[in-house]
């Protein structure tokens, strides 16, 4: 099932032929009227960008399909993020509506520190309140990337920022969209090694408390539902599995 905001013409138009049904039984709307309405709805948005684009793996699960822009407009600019209303003729052939978040990426770091016990390394997690969760949540460090900013550096600048550490090896782990449905980020993680202690310098508006724990410790608070960010479980598990495969 599709998460993103879908409008379908063809369902539009059977939607509205009910409403004029329901005022009139002696005046049925013909096809062609049908027709001049869905082109109608097109209208409302001048297009201002048309083109097409072939769906590879990241687009279309099939790679068969192709994707047509009719028109994009800005809905909302922001500091953070931009939001777009887009009619897209999708791979099945379908126009629809997509209202879409526009974000320049986000980076993660899964910070580990296994001097002491190699079997079971501590990670540094910070807690910090989320408005839009409405709660106090445990994650591990992460940040947005500026637009003209590397992942790369970006990622040493937000572990730096957010807790005064700094990293000899870095290594990426996972790149992943958040939620694809409507929100265009993307999320780097990197795992960060051979850390040794800097200068913090959070944001004016961030009020975060970090600490180490054992990566033990940050299993069970997955288990258990105390650590409930998505991409903190991601960087994780993605670590372990790694790790039992040798691979880091």
């Amino acid at each position: 099932m599709r998460t993103g905001q879908k409008t379908q013409l063809k369902t539009a138009a059977k939607e509205q032929r009910g409403k004029d049904k329901s005022k009139t039984h002696k005046h049925p709307i013909s096809d062609k009227k049908l027709a001049t309405r869905e082109k109608a709805v097109l209208a409302t948005a001048k297009p201002v960008v048309s083109k097409s684009v072939s769906s590879g793996p990241a687009l279309n699960g099939n790679g068969n399909g192709k994707v047509a822009l009719i028109s994009s407009k800005l809905a909302y600019q922001g500091p953070l993020f931009d939001v777009y209303t887009d009619y897209v003729r999708e791979p099945e052939g379908d126009t629809a509506r997509r209202d879409v978040i526009r974000h320049s990426g986000s980076v993660v770091i899964l910070a580990v520190d296994d001097t002491l016990n190699p079997a079971d390394p501590l990670i540094v997690v910070e807690r910090q309140y989320r408005h839009a969760a409405g709660q106090y949540m445990w994650e591990i460090p992460a940040g947005r990337k500026e637009p003209e900013e590397a992942p790369l550096p970006g990622a040493k600048r937000e572990l730096l920022e957010e807790t005064g550490y700094i990293a000899k090896r870095w290594t990426k782990i996972a790149r992943f969209y958040v939620s694809p449905g409507f929100l265009g980020e993307w999320m780097q993680v990197y795992l960060a090694e051979g850390l040794s202690c800097g200068q913090s310098a959070p944001d004016e508006d961030e009020y975060i408390q970090h600490r180490q724990i054992p990566l033990s410790q940050a299993l069970q608070w997955i288990e258990s539902g105390k650590m409930i960010d998505a991409k903190s479980i991601i960087a994780i598990l993605m670590y372990v599995r790694r790790r039992a495969a040798g691979i880091l």
